[in-house]
């Protein structure tokens, strides 16, 4: 039985969904203002990696994964480029897109935007009012009362009173407790309004995740998750929000993934050591993206720096050689659970989705390959990998996708020049020029095979770098 790591309890419990053979799952997602980080990157791969497993596992799935397109940072940055709010989310979220599917990234099965929702919030903060759980002040901003909801708290472990004693919270002279937050604000000048009781304005952040996911899941489903940095106050919040307007459990399982650290200092663009997908993968596979993320546990923190990314190509490229030679089947076969590797890998994934233990039975069967060229256990591999993302590209081309500078000269069609050259200068027993050509391709990282079927070539690690 699938065994998760449940932050309300914290503790590991079995999963036992809400209806047998159903799963609803929702994931906070991004605000769409700037290029996705590798943060957002660990997000999206780690959940993608959570549904994955459910569908193998044999249960349909219900994902969604919301846009935040309204925001304080969204309308901020459009008034600094002088565009408008549609045309700047629209970008990012394109962008996101786009980073998401390198990444190998399935669509959720929803992905609904905060501003296709606001009639939903405005009921759900109505509600709230009516049950005395909520206020309007007098500036026209909307704040939920955190001391009239009991079990606030439950999910961080935090009480009202540390919370007090020990939380910065924001000074607002409109509050009737400085711990209370925003459900509704006032329409201020040149920012985007929507009607509602209390007068012009827009949603606060944390109502948009309570009524997106009542709008698409229910009032009560099985899995959220979202980054750790998200459990309080925005997922705290939510359970305020959503207990408070329904009287009943809001979500029964709660999942968050760790930190990213860059060289074990938290990422941070003050510290200067602030990465986005884009900038990582035009230097990286995103492949070898994918497996960094997913070698270590979700919870772990997730540490980078360029040696761990060359650590993950190098262990990326070992599964790839054991698989070389075979081909991509367009049908994966059923999997037999029943087989020791198999079990193995089912058992590590059970584990509260342990895909560090999962990857190690994929170099387990490496080995195996390695050792007797199976085809079986081929097939086996590729199909176990694949549950991940991985290992779905023909060896061939994953060996012959040179990640270089973007100002690179050796694209896949110069290192062909270059070997029908080098042929020409052996042909003529023009040894040094072959050896030279052979050289300054194994300075870029990229080494030839010569063999009964011609000279090939891949990927391995430049001269200059060792």
């Amino acid at each position: 039985m699938l065994k998760i790591h449940n932050s309300l309890a914290r503790e590991k419990q079995d999963f036992i969904p809400l209806t047998p053979g159903k799963v609803k799952i929702y994931v906070c997602g991004m605000t769409v203002y700037d290029y996705c980080h590798l943060g957002h990157a660990r997000m999206m791969v780690v959940f993608d990696m959570v549904q994955r497993w459910l569908q193998a596992s044999g249960l349909d799935v219900t994902y969604v994964r919301n846009i935040t397109d309204i925001d304080d940072k969204i309308i901020k940055r459009a008034q600094e480029n002088n565009e408008s709010i549609e045309a700047l989310t629209t970008r990012f979220i394109r962008a996101m897109e786009d980073d998401a599917a390198a990444l190998g990234v399935a669509p959720p099965s929803f992905e609904p935007r905060a501003t296709r929702h606001v009639e939903d919030m405005i009921v759900m903060i109505r509600t709230l009012v009516d049950k005395n759980l909520a206020y309007a002040a007098s500036n026209g901003d909307v704040y939920f009362a955190v001391h009239r909801f009991p079990g606030y708290g439950k999910l961080s472990g935090k009480s009202l009173e540390d919370l007090r004693a020990g939380e910065r919270v924001v000074i607002d002279p409109y509050k009737k407790d400085p711990l209370d937050f925003v459900l509704w604000k006032a329409a201020k000048p040149g920012e985007p309004q929507w009607d509602s009781p209390w007068g012009g304005g827009r949603p606060g952040w944390h109502i948009e995740c309570s009524a997106m996911g009542e709008r698409y899941l229910g009032e009560h489903f099985d899995i959220h998750g979202g980054g750790q940095d998200l459990q309080f106050p925005h997922h705290e919040n939510e359970i305020a929000q959503s207990e408070g307007a329904h009287g009943h459990p809001f979500v029964n399982y709660w999942m968050h993934n760790g930190f990213v650290r860059v060289d074990d200092e938290k990422m941070s663009k003050s510290l200067g050591n602030f990465f986005t997908v884009r900038e990582i993968l035009a230097r990286y596979q995103p492949e070898v993206v994918r497996f960094f993320i997913l070698r270590a546990h979700y919870r772990s923190p997730l540490n980078y720096s360029d040696q761990h990314l060359e650590d993950a190509r190098r262990a990326l490229d070992r599964l790839y050689t054991a698989l070389k030679g075979s081909e991509v089947s367009e049908v994966a076969p059923a999997i037999d659970w029943n087989g020791t590797y198999a079990r193995r890998f089912r058992e590590a994934m059970d584990d509260d989705f342990n895909t560090s233990d999962a990857i190690a039975v994929l170099f387990d069967l490496a080995n195996e390959i390695n050792k007797t060229g199976s085809q079986k256990t081929i097939v086996l591999m590729r199909v176990l990998g694949g549950v991940l993302g991985l290992l779905q590209q023909d060896p061939r081309q994953y060996f012959q996708d040179v990640v270089a500078a973007a100002d690179s000269v050796f694209t896949p069609e110069r290192v062909e020049q270059m070997i029908q050259q080098r042929l020409v200068a052996r042909a003529k027993k023009n040894y040094d020029e072959a050896d030279r050509i052979r050289k300054e391709l194994l300075d870029a990282g990229i080494i030839l095979e010569d063999g009964a079927q011609g000279t090939t070539w891949r990927r391995g690690t430049s001269v200059s770098a060792v």
